[in-house]
């Protein structure tokens, strides 16, 4: 994919290789890592937490030389698989293989681990938890295909529900109480909870792959699906319209996804390595259903299954192919040209049939993203909005923090 930096890049502060001997499994597992950015300022000594392959939690403290060292760790009963940790309540939360989600609270100075609890929430390996102050919840996702939301404060499971498919992706909005729950089949499930009960509210599928990713802006009340076909989906939960609105920035599948709200930007990054700014400030356009038809919308030329018209005209028949903005059913010949349509999230030049391709205004070409290479294959980041700061770790065993002010301000 060739990377269009724009006017400003982000700018590298620094990368933390791991050890050669840490198992790619663990990877996920930096998912805890990425949570210290959150932090308030005055533990900015930046504890880093991993879990190493003695199955223990280890807290890295940065010291005064800018080295992670080595500060406590907690040896864990079962591998993990999924961390959450909440920097207001220091309250760490840690899924592990055997399906069960341990609880700790970290001290200040981040030099001890306390146990709190264990919860038995699900028969198999756990796959996303959150944790919800406002309602002392936490709630979590495992390979058993079940949602379960837990009090924090009692231990009691409250509630649960059984998705489609494995869950991959899981947001929740405080104020509406509701849940959304990506699973690998593609799906969206929309649930509204309640202290001991839940209602299905909707479910719904854009993607052909597996939802890998989801981001919910609680202010705009969009919810935004990454998924392993490549592409972002920004869904107008609140506008009641149906509206879904694809983004097309990605030659692999999306891995996670971030949103500065203050600048109305989408962060996505994928596994080939990039690093896209969505402007979501744009009045954007949904993309048109593939008209279906036997010949050319254009020219009727026939199409090659049209034997009929192929027989009666004489002409041999031709593939069929569709214009992006408008959707209609063409032939090679009547869409020659390509164009970038970033409106529509076509960011990267799509095919157009000729008409519109005359018709598509310089204005219209201009680029509502910009396009960064992080060089390596990203699998999780956190955003810190307060500092734009961007955390990515990668296949390549490297945690990389980087200074976004340049591209989201």
């Amino acid at each position: 994919m060739s990377i269009w930096r724009g006017p400003s890049s982000p700018t590298l502060l620094q990368d933390y290789p791991v050890p050669w001997w840490f198992p790619q499994s663990i990877l996920q597992l930096r998912n805890l890592s990425l949570r210290v950015l959150s932090l308030p300022d005055h533990v900015w000594k930046n504890p880093v937490l991993r879990q190493w392959p003695s199955l223990t939690v280890r807290v890295w403290l940065k010291r005064d030389s800018g080295q992670y060292w080595p500060s406590i760790y907690h040896v864990m009963p079962s591998p993990c698989s999924c961390m959450s940790f909440n920097p207001e309540t220091r309250r760490l939360s840690i899924g592990l293989d055997n399906g069960t989600i341990s609880e700790f609270i970290l001290s200040e100075d981040y030099n001890k681990m306390t146990p709190v609890k264990n919860y038995q929430a699900h028969q198999s390996r756990v796959t996303m938890i959150q944790f919800v102050l406002e309602l002392e919840w936490v709630l979590s996702t495992g390979q058993d295909k079940q949602f379960a939301w837990h009090c924090s404060e009692s231990g009691q499971r409250l509630g649960g529900y059984r998705t489609s498919a494995v869950a991959s992706g899981l947001q929740f909005d405080v104020e509406t109480r509701h849940v959304f729950i990506g699973d690998q089949s593609g799906q969206v499930t929309i649930l509204k909870l309640e202290q001991e009960n839940c209602t299905l509210v909707t479910t719904f599928r854009g993607h052909t792959g597996g939802v890998t990713a989801l981001c919910w802006d609680p202010v705009q009340q969009v919810l935004f699906s990454g998924s392993s076909d490549h592409s972002v989906i920004m869904w107008n939960i609140g506008g009641r319209k149906g509206t879904a609105i694809e983004l097309q920035g990605h030659n692999d599948k999306v891995q996670a996804l971030s949103y500065a709200q203050h600048t109305r930007q989408l962060i996505s990054c994928g596994g080939d390595g990039g690093i896209v700014v969505w402007n979501m400030d744009v009045e954007r356009q949904e993309t048109p259903e593939w008209l279906d038809s036997d010949s050319c919308q254009k020219c009727d030329q026939p199409f090659f299954w049209n034997f009929k018209q192929m027989w009666d005209s004489k002409k041999i028949g031709l593939r069929q192919h569709h214009c992006r903005k408008c959707g209609k059913a063409v032939c090679g010949k009547c869409s020659s040209k390509r164009s970038p349509i970033p409106l529509m999230g076509f960011e990267f030049e799509v095919r157009v049939c000729d008409s519109c391709h005359e018709a598509i205004t310089d204005e219209e070409r201009a680029p509502t993203a910009t396009f960064h290479d992080s060089k390596h294959n990203i699998v999780h980041v956190h955003f810190d909005a307060t500092r734009g700061w961007l955390l990515t770790s990668g296949t390549d065993k490297v945690i990389k923090l980087w200074d976004m002010t340049p591209v989201v301000s």
